[in-house]
Parts: structure tokens; sequence; C-alpha cells
């Protein structure tokens, strides 16, 4: 009955995605262009970023955002290695074509 409850807490403890974020910092990036929109509904949107700070300074990289976003807001990164994947659909579920 121990080693059960051992489990549950150890599992408790561990978060989503807890392990793939390495460092704590967050990087700063501006958005340069909106894409498109993705998501089942099109809640999503698919913007292009420049990299502000850190060791990918002034990379350029395209991210997925959920919520309102425009040309010039700051996005604060939590890590700079992963990007997303091109939206490979003629049809975007909103006006930035």
């Amino acid at each position: 009955m121990a080693k059960t409850q051992k489990k549950r807490e150890v599992k408790a403890k561990a978060q989503k995605g807890s392990d793939k974020i390495v460092s704590g910092e967050t990087v700063p990036a501006v958005v340069q262009e909106l894409i498109g929109r993705t998501g089942f509904r099109g809640e999503i949107t698919q913007v292009k970023c420049l990299v502000k700070e850190g060791k990918d300074k002034g990379r350029s990289m395209r991210r997925n955002v959920r919520g309102a976003v425009r040309v010039g807001d700051i996005l604060m990164l939590r890590e700079t290695e992963i990007e997303a994947r091109k939206i490979r659909s003629n049809i975007t579920k909103g006006s930035y074509s």
C-alpha cells in the first residue's frame, strides 16, 4: 500500500511538459508578420517572429499563438528550438493571406 501512495505522490509532483523546458527563463520575440489561422476552429494564429535575446538572437521563426495578437506585439517564448509547421492548406480561417 505504501508503494502505491509513493507512485501517486511522484505523479502529482511532475507536471505536464515540465521536463521539456530546461531553463526557467523566457525570451522576448517581436511579431513581424501574421501568416494565417490554424486549429480545428481557427482559434490559433500562426505568426512569424524575430527573437530579440538569448542564444538564438536574430532568428526569425514561425510560432503558433493562441489569443489576440498583432504585428509589433512582444511574445515571451519559453523555448526557441522548436518551430511551428507550415500551414499546408490553401484555405486559411482568417484574412491574413
